[in-house]
């Protein structure tokens, strides 16, 4: 049974929500129809890397049977901050000399430089010195299918956004309702019931945008999703702190966990600046902005 986007995006939400560790979104791209390594891995799509092909002659490499079979590809530069870099089979997807490409790195022969984002999980550095690749492990993919690769990125990274920000409304529902200050809960006071009432709409607009986009993955509907998702990390994070007090930010607290996760991945995969600059343009180039609206 092919799994399909909408559900590979809920089981993302459900992993943002549960705040579990490993390359989820990272492995979203298994529709390009490469058979992926056993054990865990993740994707990169970086830039400026400097790729050539060992045999002068060849300019692409193609399937079994054509001149590019005994290829091999060099690769040299910087794969920065890879989700679990270090530990996972790295699959790069990149331009290369003849068009987009996509190769598997193992970091054991790479320069790995061991880094973490602010919630912890792992983001390494990865060196590559002249990388040797064999022909059979570059696959060669049309434009469209990096282009897509990069949508899909982005809307798995909003995915676990829109997981996380439910969270942080469970958790602080569940604190304002029990925990009592002067007398009666702290959900019975106005003022908490109004931040709530924002909690909670911010976290339903991503989830919505998500949604949205799972069922179109399109340039506009992705870059709507991240977008939204980004750029209301800053206020669920502050009204899930602000209720919780103190509390919240303790070393081992369940809301810390997801807000260190909304904070490190509103800049993965593209900012809201990136992304709504992208909508922007869409805009101005769109003959009917409102059929553009309400896609």
């Amino acid at each position: 049974m092919t799994t399909t986007l909408a559900t590979r995006v809920a089981a993302l939400c459900e992993a943002g929500r549960l705040a579990g560790p490993g390359p989820f979104a990272e492995t979203v791209l298994g529709h390009l129809g490469i058979v992926l390594p056993e054990g865990p891995s993740t994707v990169v799509l970086p830039d400026g890397l400097t790729l050539a092909y060992a045999h002068p002659a060849v300019t692409r490499v193609g399937p079994v049977g054509t001149s590019g079979r005994d290829a091999a590809l060099r690769v040299s530069g910087t794969l920065p901050r890879v989700p679990y870099g270090a530990t996972s089979t790295v699959l790069v997807l990149t331009e290369g000399p003849g068009g987009p490409v996509l190769f598997p790195v193992d970091p054991a022969r790479t320069t790995a430089v061991p880094g973490t984002n602010l919630a912890g999980e792992p983001r390494d550095t990865l060196q590559l010195h002249d990388y040797a690749v064999a022909a059979d492990d570059v696959h060669p993919l049309t434009p469209p299918e990096l282009a897509e690769a990069g949508l899909r990125a982005a809307l798995a990274r909003a995915a676990l956004i829109a997981g996380a920000a439910e969270r942080c409304v469970e958790l602080t529902v569940q604190h304002t309702t029990t925990r009592v200050q002067f007398g009666r809960p702290l959900s019975h006071f106005q003022a908490v019931k109004q931040e709530e009432a924002r909690l909670i709409e911010e976290s339903a607009l991503v989830r919505a945008a998500v949604d949205a986009a799972a069922r179109e993955l399109s340039p506009v509907a992705v870059a709507a999703a991240k977008a939204q998702a980004s750029a209301s990390v800053a206020e669920i994070a502050r009204i899930a702190h602000q209720l919780h007090g103190a509390i919240g930010f303790t070393e081992l607290s369940e809301l810390r966990f997801a807000t260190t996760r909304l904070w490190s991945w509103r800049d993965e995969d593209g900012d809201e600046s990136y992304w709504t600059a992208l909508l922007g343009r869409a805009a101005l180039a769109a003959d009917d902005v409102w059929a553009l609206l309400a896609v």
